[in-house]
């Protein structure tokens, strides 16, 4: 375009700006590649570079009274558009002022007239269209008007956190009436994607769009709310950390004036480095932390990790050791003083005790005593280490399931500490102390590791000479500690843990035992603790009697202390009341804890058909219980009852099949035309396995032949389908239950013969064993029946 044809183009400019607008059914259309949109009641510049587009400018300022159509490319990226790249609805606008640039582009500014929508392309060498104008009708409702006060009052906040627009534009908004130019002006301003904008233009409705816009800006206020407060808060750090940062080297300036005295801490830390009693590895790893925390800020989170870091490892008593005491006599003695009976761990101790005093380099085995709850396992582990004159420390793992409790947390995690054995250690003072690790079968496996096998290294002597804690990162030796764990039951403990560890079965307490046990130690210690005169409070040989014989059944003595100690404190009330004296007798136990809590009902009265008496063992001790069995008119099934484990309902299938074979074929039609049943009573607790298999044949046989089986007499033992009689394991469990129910006889498997000799003297005086090869053989001792062979042949088996 010449000079002279641009100038004549402004002065056109300047004249049609003053006439009045009447806008043709056809106008030559500018293809907009920009993200602008022009809207009508809208001011806006764009530039033009095109050919075909400059062409269509010269055409609207010489033809068109200054009358153009801009519309959008629906992708800006196309240098040369055609009518399918551009979207159907644009803006009639007038163009208000024109100015060239130097590089030959020409800077338009126009004003929005209409909306309107091409429909017709006229041919030509640039865009011409024919145009059909969108006019919006609307009634200015309450509705309306509300919704421009939230878009003005949502606009003001976008304009505060935008920073991008003028409070000007806000003002256009404030003085605007008309809803139809308001929501024109507020989508000019309004932020969002090309597609969106082209949205807004081709909504005609003023409503409509005024909410298509509110929903535009509350996205982008929201994300700017946010980005403000993040600035906001990073903006504060920098502040806190430049204040910081000024206070620390005034600090240092005053110090270097005063004299440069170095810092108390980083000084008391030096001189407990050098002068500790410490390994060598230890102190070049503290001399190297202690260099890091002389270069960092004292204030920084990671100084506060290193000082407890460097707190820990000069504490631990690397070399600090107790001198044991090796007199064998003197741990004979505490080991008389606090308990009473259990020889068999007693000797075994003592041996131990022995050994170690014959040689002083001897790894310390792992000692476990196994056994049920209450029969003193911790308080020997007490013993033990004041026998040795050593510090006694106990840490209980039940229910332990994070390894990171063995072994520690790394130092990167925040709040990490070392594991618990090196805490333990570290509050003993001492590196040789005896460490009780109770409940060692009651830990749990999770995602947070196996406790199990973290205590592998810990337990093994050939591996604990150089346990590393992840916390210390450094090797400590644990070969010097004593370590004595307690278990109810082996079979929970993982095999390779029980391998490095020397077990010690402590066994149940009999009726007798727990008598001398009453009155020898539960009762005077009672005393001292609550420092009383024993002779107000006399307690009778019968009245101790009575309350182990009718108010506990356990193995060991913790609800008979417990019984005792309630009957103590009701005394010293009467005591306080007036009373001068209280003998405690089997009346006054009646009086003081109510009636008794075993009756007979744990043995049966006579001999009862279908019901055959069995003995049990679990982690808290020995114990009987009753198989019963019916049989009724059905189709042969087996009914199983009473909260049954999977093996032991294996043991009543073998026993119903081999209930079969002893009866013979004389009973087949019996077997098909009944159905049995069988129930081992307290359903609600949980039993299994196999050693019920000869007390669930024999109670089936007394059912199929009415021949009721002796009530005074328990059994165990595993069976076959062949009839033979398996041993069972915690025979001296089963029987010490068994004796303090009263029972008078027990059949047992003959391959466990042996274990009866580790039964007391005071047991096996008053039962009577019968030891069994085969069924058969129960039966003949278990069924009360005129024949000796009660109808039973044994070539059946």
């Amino acid at each position: 375009m010449s000079e002279k044809k641009f100038e004549k183009l402004e002065k056109k400019v300047a004249k049609l700006n003053e006439e009045e607008i009447e806008i043709p059914e056809v106008l030559p259309a500018i293809a907009m590649r920009s993200n602008v949109v022009v809207y009508p009641n809208t001011v806006v510049p764009f530039y033009v570079g095109r050919e075909k587009s400059l062409y269509a400018l010269e055409d609207s300022m010489e033809n068109y009274n200054q009358l153009l159509f801009v519309v959008n490319q629906k992708d800006p990226k196309i240098e040369a558009p055609k009518e399918f790249d551009l979207f159907k609805v644009g803006t009639v606008v007038k163009i208000m002022q024109i100015g060239k640039l130097p590089d030959g582009t020409f800077k338009v500014l126009v004003e929005g007239i209409s909306r309107a929508q091409w429909t017709k392309s006229v041919e030509g060498k640039y865009f011409k269209f024919q145009l059909k104008l969108l006019k919006s009708r609307y009634r200015k409702t309450k509705r309306l008007l509300a919704l421009m006060r939230v878009v003005r009052d949502e606009m003001q906040k976008y304009i505060q956190y935008s920073r991008k627009l003028p409070t000007e534009a806000l003002m256009f908004l404030e003085d605007m009436e008309d809803p139809d130019v308001f929501a024109d002006l507020a989508a000019s301003i309004c932020p969002g994607t090309l597609e969106e904008k082209q949205q807004l233009l081709e909504i005609l409705h003023p409503a409509e769009r005024l909410e298509k816009i509110l929903k535009l800006i509350s996205k982008e206020t929201e994300l700017l709310e946010i980005e403000h407060q993040l600035d906001q808060k990073v903006k504060q750090r920098i502040e806190k950390s430049q204040k910081e940062y000024f206070l620390r080297e005034k600090l240092r300036v005053i110090r270097e004036e005063l004299g440069g005295e170095e810092d108390a801490e980083i000084k008391e830390l030096e001189e407990k480095i050098e002068n500790g009693d410490l390994p060598k590895y230890v102190k070049e790893k503290a001399r190297f932390e202690l260099r890091r925390l002389e270069k960092m800020s004292p204030y920084s989170p990671e100084a506060n990790v290193i000082r407890n870091y460097l707190d820990w490892i000069l504490n631990l008593p690397w070399n600090v050791k107790t001198e044991e005491i090796n007199d064998l006599s003197v741990a004979r003695k505490v080991l008389e003083k606090h308990h009473f009976g259990l020889e068999e761990p007693k000797q075994r101790i003592l041996e131990f005790l022995a050994t170690r005093s014959v040689s002083k380099t001897m790894k310390a085995p792992i000692i476990c005593f196994v056994g049920p709850p209450g029969v003193g396992k911790t308080s020997l582990g007490r013993s033990i280490a004041e026998a040795l004159g050593r510090k006694f420390l106990r840490m209980s793992l039940g229910g332990l399931r994070d390894e990171a409790e063995i072994r520690g947390h790394r130092r990167t995690y925040v709040g990490a500490l070392p594991g618990r054995i090196i805490q333990l250690i570290r509050k003993a003072g001492v590196k040789n102390p005896v460490l009780l690790l109770d409940e060692i079968d009651k830990m749990g496996i999770s995602f947070q590791g196996d406790p199990a096998s973290a205590l592998l290294e810990v337990l093994d002597p050939e591996q604990n000479k150089d346990f590393v804690d992840l916390y210390l990162e450094l090797p400590f030796d644990l070969s010097q500690v004593l370590f004595i764990t307690t278990a109810n039951t082996l079979y929970n403990i993982p095999e390779p843990l029980k391998d490095r560890m020397e077990i010690i079965e402590i066994p149940s307490y009999t009726n007798l035992e727990k008598f001398h046990i009453a009155k020898d130690y539960i009762i005077p210690r009672i005393f001292d603790e609550l420092n009383f005169e024993k002779k107000k409070i006399i307690f009778r040989s019968d009245s101790i009697k009575k309350i182990i014989s009718e108010y506990t059944l356990e193995p060991g003595v913790r609800e008979l202390e417990r019984k005792i100690r309630s009957i103590v404190r009701k005394s010293i009330l009467e005591i306080s009341e007036g009373k001068e004296k209280v003998i405690v007798t089997p009346k006054k136990v009646k009086e003081y804890i109510g009636p008794p809590r075993i009756k007979d009902e744990n043995q049966l009265d006579a001999p009862t058909i279908g019901v055959s008496t069995g003995l049990a063992w679990a982690a808290y001790g020995g114990t009987t219980l009753f198989i019963e069995s019916t049989f009724f008119p059905g189709k042969g099934r087996l009914i199983l009852t009473g909260k049954l484990g999977d093996v032991m309902k294996e043991s009543a299938q073998i026993s119903f099949s081999l209930t079969k074979k002893i009866c013979g074929e004389e009973y087949s039609e019996f077997f098909e035309r009944n159905d049995l049943h069988i129930h081992v009573p307290e359903g609600a607790v949980p039993k299994d396995g196999p050693s019920a298999g000869i007390t669930i044949v024999t109670s089936l046989v007394s059912s199929v032949k009415k021949i009721p089986v002796d009530n005074n007499i328990a059994m165990s033992g595993e069976i076959t389908l062949r009839g033979r009689v398996l041993p069972v394991g915690g025979i001296k469990e089963k029987v010490l239950a068994a004796y303090r129910k009263g029972i008078k006889k027990i059949i047992l498997p003959y391959l466990n013969r042996y274990d009866i000799e580790k039964i007391p003297d005071e047991v096996r005086k008053n039962i009577e064993f019968v030891f069994v090869n085969d069924i058969y053989e129960v039966l003949k001792e278990a069924l009360v029946c005129e024949d000796k062979e009660c109808g039973i042949s044994k070539n059946n088996l």
